[in-house]
């Protein structure tokens, strides 16, 4: 029989992972906002040159960046089930691998999405500053990617607040050295909106070093000896690694991407339009940070307890961090709601801007419940490492119904813009709706395995 753990501990268990999560998710998305926010209080042209750059960025980078998240449910399986000796060969591939893909990332920022600009409707003012947005966040991918592995490690450790600590002290600065290239301040050269590329990039280097200092130092981490004993390459942990993180990268490619191709979709709107645009999404994904950070949490508890051979346990985080999620979702309606008008306020002065944004905000609001739904099913399956049904799900709801309601909506009815909108709208729901079905079947499944006789 299972020694279930009571849940009033399951709950303290559940917002000890999740609060530095969360701080940490902020304080990172906190650096997009204000390349967003302060570019736009810069100039419209260039605010639009950073939008058209961050929807290549983030899904190219947070795609491939998932394949190395899949180190967290391997270290947590490991640490639950008591294998302490596997997790330092893990980093170490975990490293390695970082290193590849920073390449392989580099290649298409330079010889492909940028060139790529191009060929796009945009004026030219918006086309130069898109490209240096991305040649300034190119220089930190490296770094980025290295961090991603020890940010892994710290998380499936449950050691949350430590990456807490490094985001928390490197937002700041990456403020400040907006603060100094966008605008030109103390001697600076002034570059706009590219100068909020290349901030972060200069940012990504001190966390990394940050992280590695605490990994190598931190007395509750020596005794793991992560930069002791190097392996050479090894082609059979790459692919235990790959085999999780590859179907978790393109799931989180799939999901991501379908907003930065709303976006593409919309260059040829008006300039107002698209920052617009990009408001309502910048400021709802402030707010998906709290779903996500509950995403990452349960896939460390749900993680651990399968590595343990406690079923019941992962299967009440599972449920857990969906009924905290949907209770946070409601919060973020009421906001959306209620305070569009200052919120726009908050990134530019245009009227015209802010008019449009207001209408984008009533729809962002529409798919907070879905999104509450899905991202802490999604934590929980990467748990159980079940991912490549996530990945499947994903294709079908965003790419085969999300994005073609949206663009029949966007061109063939009144909606215009807003009918982008209402394709996320539908995706969301129905990746929700057979996410949750999947997770049923997965938790059955993981209890009967485990534990026959609690079925």
């Amino acid at each position: 029989m299972e020694d279930v753990t009571p849940l009033k501990q399951k709950i303290n268990m559940l917002f000890k992972i999740i609060i530095p999560i969360l701080v940490t998710q902020i304080a990172l998305y906190l650096m997009t906002f204000f390349d967003i926010l302060m570019t736009g209080r810069y100039n419209t042209e260039d605010l639009a040159g950073v939008t058209i750059g961050s929807s290549f960025w983030v899904p190219v980078y947070t795609g491939l960046s998932g394949i190395i998240m899949g180190l967290t449910p391997i270290i947590a399986h490991l640490i639950g089930g008591g294998k302490k000796d596997e997790v330092r060969p893990s980093v170490q591939q975990g490293l390695y691998l970082s290193i590849v893909l920073a390449a392989i990332v580099f290649s298409i920022m330079i010889f492909a999405v940028i060139p790529s600009l191009n060929h796009m409707p945009l004026e030219g003012e918006v086309r130069i500053v898109a490209a240096d947005y991305l040649k300034g966040m190119s220089i930190g991918l490296l770094p980025l990617f290295a961090y991603t592995v020890f940010r892994s490690f710290f998380d499936a450790l449950g050691a949350t607040r430590v990456s807490m600590f490094i985001i928390l002290l490197s937002a700041p600065i990456n403020v400040f050295l907006n603060f100094l290239f966008i605008y030109g301040n103390f001697g600076f050269p002034e570059m706009g909106g590219a100068g909020a590329g290349f901030a972060s990039g200069i940012t990504y280097w001190l966390v990394f070093c940050i992280a590695f200092l605490l990994a190598w130092k931190r007395k509750s981490f020596q005794s793991f000896s992560l930069f002791s004993n190097w392996e050479a390459v090894s082609l059979k942990r790459w692919k235990a690694i790959l085999k999780i993180g590859v179907p978790i990268g393109l799931s989180i490619f799939v999901e991501i991407s379908i907003f930065s191709v709303v976006t593409l979709l919309m260059s040829g709107y008006t300039t107002a339009t698209i920052s617009a645009h990009q408001i309502a999404l910048n400021f709802t994904s402030l707010l998906y940070m709290v779903p996500l950070s509950i995403s990452m949490g349960v896939t460390i508890l749900v993680g651990q307890s399968i590595g343990a051979k406690k079923p019941i346990d992962a299967k009440h985080y599972s449920f857990l961090g969906v009924g905290v999620a949907i209770l946070f979702s409601f919060i973020s309606i009421i906001i959306l709601l209620t305070f569009r008008e200052p919120i726009a306020s908050l990134y530019t002065k245009d009227t015209a801007i802010i008019k449009l944004a207001i209408q984008f905000f009533i729809f962002a609001a529409f798919f907070q419940l879905s999104d509450a739904i899905q991202a802490p099913i999604q934590g929980s399956l990467r748990g159980y490492k079940d991912v490549n049904m996530t990945f499947i799900m994903a294709i079908i709801s965003f790419w085969v119904i999300g994005l073609p309601v949206g663009y029949v909506a966007a061109n063939f009815t009144e909606l215009g813009p807003y009918g982008y909108w209402v394709g996320l709208i539908a995706g969301l729901s129905i990746g929700a709706i057979s996410l949750s079905i999947r997770l049923f079947y997965i938790q059955r499944k993981s209890v009967k395995r485990i534990n026959p006789e609690a079925s």
